[in-house]
């Protein structure tokens, strides 16, 4: 598997300097770098390229949530993670809608963290019960706002639905090819036409339409 490259950003050095000292023993990580606040990281982009950031949402000078709006808009292949002691789900679906990857608390144990640098590493995002909540709330707030989700599902493919429903399983690209018989090219053939069908531009979106829809429980 292709090692990572992760970013530490959090304005507390003793927390810091404790996660790096933990990710270092994590078996895919490659290069780990470190910034104290959202515009150091994004100064350290101009030299380094992260893969994955795991980013704290209150610091001064450039907080979190500006630090990912500048991430997302300007590195499409770099996968965000949220690192926070609350748990409000109004800032969530903000941060979700702009395309954060996943969200952890500050107390997570060391197995859900490797576990979640690899599955936004290579699958967009990582589905914890964090997440869930945010977007069955999200489904709740929205659906009489929304076109109703059964009109879009009619639009998909049964292939399609098959590849929506397998990436929010958290299944590898590689794996959805085997399991499909078919190349990994055409998977993410698939997943684009999915995006561009339902009119969303990350996988926590079709997570969040598999959800409404009942494709996935």
């Amino acid at each position: 598997m292709p090692k990572i490259n992760v970013c530490v950003v959090d304005d507390h050095q003793i927390f810091r300097k404790a996660m790096i000292r933990l990710l270092k023993t994590f078996k895919r990580l490659d290069e780990i770098t470190e910034a104290e606040n959202g515009q150091e990281c994004l100064k350290l982009f101009k030299t380094k390229k992260p893969d994955v950031v795991l980013l704290d949402l209150e610091m001064p000078i450039m907080n979190g949530v500006d630090c990912s709006e500048e991430i997302l808009k300007k590195y499409n292949n770099v996968k965000v993670i949220i690192l926070t002691m609350h748990d409000s789900e109004k800032y969530m679906l903000y941060l979700l809608e702009m395309g954060v990857h996943s969200f952890l608390f500050k107390n997570t144990g060391p197995e859900e963290l490797e576990l979640a640098i690899s599955q936004v590493y290579d699958n967009d995002f990582y589905h914890n019960e964090i997440l869930s909540s945010v977007l069955r709330k999200a489904v709740s707030q929205n659906i009489k706002k929304e076109k109703p989700a059964f009109a879009k599902l009619g639009e998909l493919t049964e292939r399609e639905k098959k590849v929506l429903q397998l990436i929010c399983m958290e299944t590898s690209i590689k794996d959805i090819a085997t399991k499909m018989n078919i190349t990994s090219s055409s998977v993410q053939t698939y997943k684009h036409r999915i995006y561009d069908k339902l009119g969303i531009t990350n996988t926590i979106g079709m997570l969040r339409f598999g959800i409404e829809t009942g494709l996935i429980s």
